[in-house]
């Protein structure tokens, strides 16, 4: 969903803003790794704290969201549930590209504020 994508995104760019390299979807055999376990059994990835994770950067995207302004609010929901591109964006709100990039740009970082304490609470946490 693009609720999940956005906490997605938002964490892989706090990672690497702290100097840690965000895991890439092309690694399969991490993914392997991290999927099966000794046994090459499909291992349970829902433990009672991923979920509650999980759970948490939702409530916290949502929060996030609600807060912003609406200006913020229409082009993140936009971009990132419509999937429109900046350009079908600028159109339908009628302001330049520029403004949209920046609306955008504010709209990621309020969440990415909103989502900073669950991420470090769960960033030592190994799942």
């Amino acid at each position: 969903t693009w609720l999940y994508r956005i906490a997605i995104n938002t964490a892989k760019n706090y990672l690497v803003s702290q100097g840690r390299r965000a895991p890439t979807s092309t690694a399969t055999d991490i993914e392997d790794a991290e999927t099966f376990d000794d046994g090459d059994h499909l291992r349970d990835l829902n433990t009672p704290d991923s979920m509650l994770v999980t759970k948490q950067v939702g409530e916290a995207v949502n929060r996030a969201i609600d807060q912003l302004p609406e200006d913020l609010r229409t082009a993140i929901v936009l971009r990132e549930l419509e999937g429109l591109s900046y350009e079908e964006i600028a159109e339908s709100m009628q302001c330049p590209i520029g403004t949209v990039r920046s609306r955008i740009f504010r709209a990621r970082e309020a969440i990415a504020q909103e989502l900073k304490p669950i991420l470090d609470t769960a960033k030592d946490k190994r799942w």
